[in-house]
């Protein structure tokens, strides 16, 4: 190195690198979040449009997850193999031209084909994404990180609600409905995020023009002594990582986690409509928005938090306990103002459980390992997206109330609370307390 780095100028090259690359995929995670869960929205006017029961709405939700599971390690190795860049920028493309054609849709089956091929086509991009911020920031800033990045998924609620709605109560251009306007409007985007993707990003610092030579040899440094740090992590082969129990374990604590936070995501909407038979969409988009504006809070503070007392599994389970709770008083409240606190608490500590979550596999795990492990906890658990909403649909469709659906996620948070608690990341006990491993990481 030219000459050494002050504490000034590592943070600097640190904001440098966060700025550069943090409000690019925040903005592309923006985009993804919103073509898939809009769906949620356009249910208001598409239920009625296309003769779609409960039980099917449910369905149509969660297929989804099906071809992302399907295809989510499939995507990641080709990731691996043709670069972030390139990739993420052929995932955009895809599901953006296929968000803007379940516009056209006329019957239930067609809605099914394309929401299973959305899935298909946005497999590998939230943990391709979460594999390329670790090609450029160090353990010690990966949950603060993740969680700036993680906090678009409520942004996107926040953003997505008042929009989407507003788009359906207003645009009905050639005598189109409101929600087929929406899914062209919103899908069209990352199409355009796609093509930013290919000419914007830098697949690793060493192709990083917009850092200086003496930067990016000090990155490099700091990201390959951040690997050798980490004596207890293990390098597994792809196979070996899909059967390594603890990577299974997260796994399905990941798939608990989904069933709550995808059933309460997509039925929000509906289960707000059943608050008053007055409000209008545009009513109902802003008063959807509140959840997820405390969410979005909480969830970067405590990120910060376990990032400066450097540990995660606690912090990865006291929020699912909070939201268990939560649920738990959501489902039995009868006043609206109450459900909406409750349903606000429990997406708060849904949330707030994601980014400590996310760190938990580069513990135990090397930076290659990772990768493929990021991807089978990601796809394994996002089949929680398929379980959640059809379970709500269901259980809404035999009793015409929500209530028993939100019970019954309430219970399986409960569990995905034991098991993140009781969590063993090492065979060394005393490695696991207060991210004794966490500072090593």
């Amino acid at each position: 190195m030219h000459s050494p780095m002050t504490t000034l100028d590592e943070r600097a090259v640190v904001r440098k690198i966060a700025w550069r690359i943090i409000p690019f995929v925040f903005v592309l995670y923006i985009i993804s979040y919103l073509d898939r869960a809009n769906i949620g929205y356009a249910a208001l006017q598409m239920n009625r449009d296309l003769a779609l029961s409960s039980e099917a709405f449910g369905f149509v939700s969660g297929i989804f997850f099906i071809g992302y599971f399907l295809f989510e390690v499939p995507s990641n190795a080709m990731l691996a193999k043709f670069g972030a860049r390139v990739w993420i920028a052929r995932i955009l493309v895809t599901w953006g031209a296929i968000s803007v054609a379940s516009a056209f849709v006329h019957t239930a089956t067609q809605l099914y084909v394309v929401r299973f091929l959305l899935g298909v086509a946005e497999a590998g991009f939230f943990p391709g994404i979460i594999v390329y911020l670790t090609y450029w920031f160090r353990a010690k800033e990966l949950a603060t990180t993740v969680a700036l990045f993680t906090a678009a998924i409520p942004v996107s609620y926040i953003v997505g609600a008042p929009m989407s709605t507003w788009i359906m109560d207003h645009v009905e251009w050639f005598s189109w409905s409101g929600w087929r306007w929406m899914l062209v409007l919103e899908g069209a985007p990352a199409v355009i995020g796609g093509i930013a993707c290919f000419l914007f990003l830098s697949d690793r610092p060493a192709d990083a023009k917009w850092l200086t030579p003496a930067e990016r040899e000090w990155l490099q440094g700091q990201l390959a002594a951040d690997a050798r740090a980490r004596p207890n992590s293990r390098h597994f082969g792809s196979l070996k990582a899909m059967g390594n129990p603890k990577v299974l374990y997260l796994a399905f604590i990941y798939f608990v986690y989904q069933c709550g936070s995808l059933g309460v995501g997509y039925w929000m909407p509906q289960i707000i409509k059943g608050f008053s038979s007055a409000l209008s969409h545009t009513q109902i988009g802003l008063i959807a928005m509140v959840p997820y504006l405390f969410a979005t809070v909480v969830m970067v503070l405590w990120s910060r938090h376990s990032d400066r007392r450097n540990e995660r599994r606690l912090h990865s389970a006291i929020p699912l306990g909070v939201a268990a709770l939560a649920l738990l008083g959501a489902g039995l409240a009868t006043n609206p103002y109450v459900s909406i606190a409750m349903i606000s608490l429990s997406l708060a500590g849904l949330y707030a459980f994601k980014s400590p979550f996310w760190a938990l596999p580069t513990l135990f795990l090397s930076r290659s390992t990772a990768a493929i492990s990021i991807a089978v906890i990601n796809s394994i658990g996002n089949l929680g997206g398929f379980v959640g909403p059809f379970a709500i649909g269901y259980i809404k469709g035999s009793g015409a109330s929500a209530t028993p659906g939100l019970l019954f996620l309430a219970g399986l948070l409960v569990l995905a609370f034991l098991m993140t608690l009781f969590l063993r990341l090492t065979e060394r006990p005393q490695s696991d307390e207060a991210g004794s491993v966490a500072s090593h990481h």
